[in-house]
């Protein structure tokens, strides 16, 4: 009996991760090297992340250089990707803020009494729950770049958020669509 091989391409945590790292940077046309400094991947990965990303139609390539496909991640973050990547809560430690916690949620949202979402890290500067974060290099990327921390920290929202906090997310998260 012949052996039957799934060709369906699947996105990984990563992928998402360049995806956002390229969109903090306008979405637009940024090579390998670049993105693989901004995320702390290698560059074999970043190429491998943008190819199933452009599988997936989130993602296409202008000479040779990559390019969001914004409406169509926009509709990927807002109605499928916490589906594809759901939250991961663990215990109270000490990490990088996301969610409502970080900027800009954070100016809008006022604390309540419990912990705040963070991804644990151990230069983090907050105490808090926490939030496994989409990709391990994420907080690290996060702590030396405040665009790609807004932005990944939008996504938090509106994976792990109550409504108020995911509406809001979604309204700051438009911006960076435009």
């Amino acid at each position: 009996m012949a052996k039957i091989s799934n060709k369906q391409p699947v996105l990984k945590p990563q992928d998402l991760y360049v995806l956002l790292a390229l969109l903090s940077r306008g979405g637009g046309s940024v090579g390998y090297p670049e993105l693989a400094e901004q995320t702390g991947l290698a560059v074999s990965a970043v190429h491998g992340a943008l190819k199933r990303a452009a599988a997936a139609q989130l993602a296409m390539f202008q000479d040779r250089r990559p390019v969001v496909l914004k409406t169509q991640l926009r509709e990927f973050l807002l109605y499928g990707a916490k589906y594809a990547f759901p939250p991961v809560w663990g215990s109270l430690t000490r990490g990088v803020p996301t969610g409502y916690a970080a900027a800009p949620l954070n100016a809008l949202i006022a604390p309540s009494a419990d912990p705040v979402p963070v991804w644990p890290h151990p230069k983090g500067t907050v105490r808090g729950v926490s939030l496994a974060p989409l990709y391990p290099s994420v907080p690290a990327a996060a702590l030396k770049d405040a665009k790609l921390h807004a932005i990944l920290a939008l996504f938090d929202a509106l994976r792990s958020g109550q409504a108020r906090e995911r509406n809001a997310a979604q309204k700051l998260l438009d911006e960076f669509f435009q």
